[in-house]
């Protein structure tokens, strides 16, 4: 049955989707998680060492270096290909990684002071639990969504190099996962952090969208 609810898009750049949590949503709001490039279960596109189920393992490997340094390397990177988070890419620990305009030291510093005080595990154990989400939203695997949805994604974002997704966005894949697209917009010059990279842009996306209601 399709959905009847506003979409907010959770995720971008990817090939398949799927409601995620309808009852946690607000009044009239469904979240659609945009997760993996394939319709199963799988760690396709996880880094390597994010696939190491036992707990700690990957805690231990962060915890060995500063994580202002570690928000500085994810967040300015523009690889075109998977983050293999290997100590080649990750690189000297001790080197300096300037910051782009658009990244304020303080939301740096800001960030890396609530990860010192949580550590990384909550956010590493969405990995470890990537497979049993799969199973667990299931009984979602081929709904549609037919409300107004308008998806974004910035035109660097590592996701939209994976093999397909560029075909599937653009070419009737994701129109036909969500019949109520409306419309698709690529953020010029911006990769993951479009809200941060391009601000005003992205607010006017947003606005220019939302003002049709």
């Amino acid at each position: 049955m399709p959905l009847k609810r506003p979409l907010v898009p959770a995720r971008s750049g990817v090939r398949s989707w799927r409601v995620t949590s309808p009852r946690s949503a607000p009044t009239g709001c469904a979240l659609v998680d945009m997760t993996s490039p394939s319709c199963r279960a799988t760690d396709r596109g996880v880094p390597p060492p994010l696939r190491r189920r036992e707990p700690g393992a990957m805690e231990a490997e962060l915890a060995r270096m500063d994580t202002r340094f570690i928000f500085r390397r994810i967040l300015t990177t523009r690889d075109t290909g998977a983050i293999s988070l290997s100590p080649e890419w990750w690189g000297p620990p001790d080197r300096d990684i300037p910051l782009p305009p658009w990244l304020p030291k303080e939301y740096v510093d800001r960030l890396a002071a609530k990860f010192d005080e949580t550590g990384f595990a909550g956010a590493i154990n969405f990995y470890r639990c990537l497979n049993l989400n799969w199973e667990l939203t299931a009984p979602w695997t081929g709904a549609k969504v037919a409300v107004p949805t308008k998806y974004m994604a910035g035109e660097e974002a590592m996701s939209c190099s994976y093999t397909g997704v560029q075909e599937y966005i653009h070419k009737g894949g994701l129109k036909g996962d969500v019949p109520g697209l409306e419309e698709v917009a690529v953020v010029a010059g911006a990769a993951h952090c479009i809200h941060l990279e391009k601000p005003e842009e992205v607010t006017e996306h947003i606005y220019d969208f939302i003002k049709r209601f």
